[in-house]
């Protein structure tokens, strides 16, 4: 299957030649350069970060010296890509129409921070349909970027379509409803894929074993969403497959377990997409950040 419009972006040379890149989502407390120290000290080098508070609607425009010392930040230490996780509160599936504008209005001022810090990926949950149903929540999330991305021309940052756990009347649990919704897009090359191993395991797509996960990528390749993906959220999952649990657990600590995670980390076709963790913080027992030790024990599979 090949999606008219759709766009894959990817760095040039072989997948297996690209040095993989792993990150964690990093607080912006502060302000946003400071992600990047962060990220640093416990040794990502990519990032995840938000661009506004995301449990609220509405923020202060960003101003030039955030910008410049956004940017100063990156290229000081490296790190590199940087996705956005935008807000929790955006529903472009909600039956309510107050609620669903300002969802939109929430996705647009999104996409114009990210345009303005340079970041090109822009992570979104499809939404929920409230009881409405799979099929008008689906229509209601694809109107929902198309009214986005007529306030956002030119634009380069993609919104990319999280896969989720399918808690509730959440839409996005099922590859085939991300494809159907890019399929609603008038602009597909503005749009783009983030899997998180967490909720796809909870969905019922069981990852951590070999022949499961080549059927996910078959799945995957089918519906020509593999060269959409731009982000892979690595994470643990507290709940069996199947669960519809979105509980996020330590890599090698949750039901996917360590070697789980072996296929999907060696797997050259995703070589190039950054791996962000959104893992428990704190510390263990003594004292070792759980950011730096998550990531020591996805690094490991590669050896």
């Amino acid at each position: 299957m090949i999606r008219k419009g759709a766009v894959a972006i990817r760095p040039s040379g072989s997948a297996i030649e690209l040095k993989q890149r792993f990150g964690a989502h990093m607080s912006v407390a502060g302000g946003l350069e400071n992600a990047f120290a962060a990220g640093a000290d416990v040794g990502c080098e990519c990032l995840q970060v938000f661009v506004k508070n995301q449990r609220q609607w509405s923020a202060p425009a960003l101003k030039d010296d955030q910008v410049a010392a956004y940017r100063e930040a990156a290229e000081r230490t490296g790190l590199s890509p940087v996705v956005a996780h935008a807000s929790y509160l955006i529903n472009l599936a909600s039956p309510d129409e107050a609620n669903r504008s300002r969802g939109i209005a929430a996705v647009v001022d999104e996409l114009k921070r990210c345009e303005r810090l340079g970041i090109d990926g822009l992570v979104l949950h499809p939404g929920a349909h409230m009881g409405e149903g799979v099929d008008a929540g689906i229509g209601r999330i694809a109107d929902g970027l198309n009214q986005a991305h007529r306030k956002t021309p030119g634009f380069t940052t993609r919104v990319l379509l999280e896969t989720t756990a399918g808690q509730g009347s959440s839409i996005g649990h099922e590859l085939g409803h991300l494809s159907r919704i890019i399929d609603g897009v008038d602009a597909p090359r503005r749009i783009g894929v983030c899997i998180d191993t967490c909720h796809v395991f909870a969905a019922g797509y069981d990852i951590s074993d070999e022949k499961a996960y080549a059927s996910f990528m078959d799945e995957l390749t089918s519906l020509a969403l593999l060269e959409l993906v731009g982000c892979l959220h690595v994470n643990d999952s507290k709940g069996v497959c199947g669960s519809r649990l979105d509980r996020h657990d330590h890599i090698g600590k949750g039901r996917i377990g360590k070697n789980g995670f072996a296929p999907i980390i060696r797997d050259p076709r995703l070589a190039h997409v950054p791996r962000i963790l959104e893992t428990p913080k704190g510390k263990d027992g003594r004292g070792a950040d759980f950011d730096r030790l998550n990531l020591k024990r996805l690094r490991a599979l590669l050896e």
